[in-house]
């Protein structure tokens, strides 16, 4: 039984020997790595080559062109400004430039009338007398720098300037001078005329923007002119008169024919029924 078992375990030698001789084996150890791959670690990088890592850095030479050097007091501004110092170190800062946006959804900014009042009754003005206006702003958000004011009457076609290009006040004030001759322009008529205020850096016709001044044209008042003075003693009335108007005695004429045709049909409705014998 042992005889028969070295027999089988001699038998299985032989034949590993005979496979072993036979299979082709790298003809040197150092093929064996072409064979078998070595375990790489995950920090590893595996993109660098051999190239790479055997290539030289380069060293500075004498031929290299030299850095500028700040020089003293130089300074550059930007968004984020950089600055030179004395000792050739720079300094950022990282100051933002201001800027103010107006949410699209609030309303124009206008203006309230002050004087006169804008909830009193229209205002009528002599011509030749000087005429005081006086308002206030409404949801303004952004400040216009200069102001037109002007009056403008639609009867003559004709614009008369108050003021022209005046510094923002939060409550403005003029006084227009009424005169012929300081208004340089057509002679007032007794007629409506429009107050306008309005950015002096844009047209009367812009659109108003959100929180920006737009055109105010809704003050409105009279102007009128005096009659010149007459002595009483040569004054008439022209509507002053002892005799009747045409009006009234074609109306006195009417109410007599009425009554004369009253008695007269009565007298002969009366005498049908002799009530009068």
């Amino acid at each position: 039984m042992r005889l028969f078992r070295a027999d089988r375990l001699l038998s299985a030698l032989f034949l590993f020997t005979s496979l072993s001789s036979a299979w082709p084996w790298p003809p040197s150890v150092q093929d064996f790595d072409a064979l078998i791959h070595r375990r790489q670690d995950k920090e590893s990088s595996s993109d660098t080559s051999p190239a790479e890592t055997a290539r030289p850095s380069p060293t500075p030479t004498d031929d290299a062109a030299p850095t500028a050097a700040p020089t003293k007091g130089a300074a550059t501004k930007s968004a984020g400004s950089t600055k030179a110092t004395k000792g050739g170190t720079s300094k950022t800062s990282n100051a933002a430039t201001k800027t103010s946006s107006v949410d699209a959804r609030l309303p124009p900014g206008g203006v309230n009338m002050i004087t006169p009042s804008a909830l009193a009754q229209t205002s009528y003005y002599k011509v030749g007398d000087y005429v005081t206006f006086a308002w206030n702003y409404t949801s303004l958000s952004i400040q216009p720098s200069k102001i037109d004011v002007f009056v403008s009457c639609q009867a003559n076609s004709a614009t008369y300037t108050i003021s022209n290009n005046a510094s923002f006040e939060p409550t403005g004030n003029v006084v227009w001078d009424t005169k012929p001759e300081a208004s340089g322009t057509a002679p007032l008529l007794t007629e409506t005329y429009t107050l306008i205020i309005h950015d002096a850096s844009k047209e009367v016709t812009s659109i108003p923007q959100a929180g920006h001044l737009g055109s105010y044209n809704q003050f409105q008042f009279g102007m009128y002119t005096p009659q010149p003075y007459t002595p009483l003693s040569g004054w008439e009335c022209a509507t002053c008169s002892g005799a009747l108007s045409t009006t009234d005695q074609q109306a006195l004429k009417f109410m007599l024919g009425m009554c004369m045709i009253t008695v007269l049909s009565f007298t002969w409705f009366a005498g049908g029924f002799d009530a009068l014998f």
